[in-house]
């Protein structure tokens, strides 16, 4: 009698959204304080458990240790890139032909005008071993996939290593280039497209541009440019992106695992990191979350106080999710 009744205390103070069981009430309120769980986590089309991120999605569906039920259906009528779980077999080819691109296929567009411009740098060695990192050119492009600003960029120090491999930067071609203030000045003016800098706000961006790129803490430095964060969109640290909540993973990986086509194997080239950063923005501000402000602005909030802590533990695991709000910005609140 007394392990059913234990059982069914457990049963109850299970979380709503990752499934995780507790002996006590109040373990569940903690679990919920430090959690953030939301409508905007990645979740499974079969059980409906949230995911902290895709990469934890897709070890739930098919990796080495998969949930049984869930990887059977998945097998039969789930999309490998998205995720997603489709009515049936025909139904989810039918998706794939859309949601696998190409180099050469552009993404599918609304009649939405875009707002967001994508960068991507290549950088040359300097200093006496190569190590010390210099924008050596760069590519901004629109969410159309056209180049808006494309040039090769001078060094303001000695190039010691070209690393041509990585770069295809070869020493003729920056002979010529434009010097780095030059460059500077005409991005920034892509970027805020007439708006002051100093005007903008969160929710309140005016003309000014999203921007979209990987990396782009390291990029911005190089450039020697600053930039809004709440204005910055970066796929190396998107949560729902991201190996583990400290590790980004490689856009080379994202754009094979997200979009279904392989980058970075030929002559290296801006312009194609540019339109998977770009491709990958849209895939997650396209997903069909709710468009909640309040649990998906990554304004983390106490929704727990303490002094609400015996009315907490009265309320259900759904309750205590209805609460519950994300601690990162979502972008489909971009949309």
């Amino acid at each position: 009698m007394d392990s059913r009744r234990e059982s069914s205390e457990t049963l109850r103070n299970k979380c709503a959204a990752c499934y995780r069981q507790y002996n006590r009430m109040e373990h569940l309120v903690e679990h919920m304080k430090v959690n953030y769980h939301s409508v905007h986590e990645p979740r499974c089309g079969v059980c409906g458990k949230h995911c902290r991120s895709f990469e934890s999605l897709r070890e739930h569906l098919i990796g080495p240790l998969p949930k049984v039920e869930c990887a059977r259906v998945f097998s039969v009528r789930g999309c490998s890139i998205c995720l997603n779980i489709f009515d049936s077999n025909a139904a989810v080819r039918y998706h794939r032909a859309a949601c696998q691109y190409t180099r050469a296929a552009p993404m599918p567009r609304g009649g939405i005008i875009g707002r967001a411009v994508a960068l991507a740098c290549k950088m040359v060695g300097g200093g006496s071993d190569g190590s010390v990192d210099l924008c050596a050119r760069v590519c901004l492009i629109g969410e159309d996939e056209n180049i808006i600003f494309q040039t090769y960029v001078k060094p303001t120090a000695p190039v010691t290593n070209y690393r041509y491999e990585v770069t295809g930067i070869r020493p003729e071609y920056l002979r010529d280039a434009m010097p780095l203030k030059v460059a500077q000045r005409r991005i920034q003016e892509i970027l805020c497209n007439g708006e002051p800098l100093w005007k903008l706000r969160p929710r309140s961006y005016g003309r000014a541009k999203i921007l979209v790129g990987h990396g782009l803490d390291h990029d911005l430095e190089r450039l020697g440019l600053e930039y809004p964060a709440f204005m910055i969109r970066d796929t190396a640290k998107y949560p729902p992106l991201m190996k583990t909540s400290k590790l980004s993973n490689s856009l080379k990986y994202l754009t094979q695992a997200y979009l279904g086509y392989d980058i970075q194997t030929g002559i290296p080239d801006p312009y194609e990191d540019c339109v998977a950063a770009m491709r990958l923005y849209i895939r997650m501000r396209s997903q069909a979350h709710p468009r909640d402000y309040n649990s998906g602005s990554g304004e983390v909030q106490n929704n727990y106080p303490a002094w609400r802590q015996r009315e907490l533990e009265r309320m259900s695991p759904e309750e205590l999710l209805a609460l519950s709000a994300s601690d990162y910005y979502c972008w489909c609140l971009d949309y």
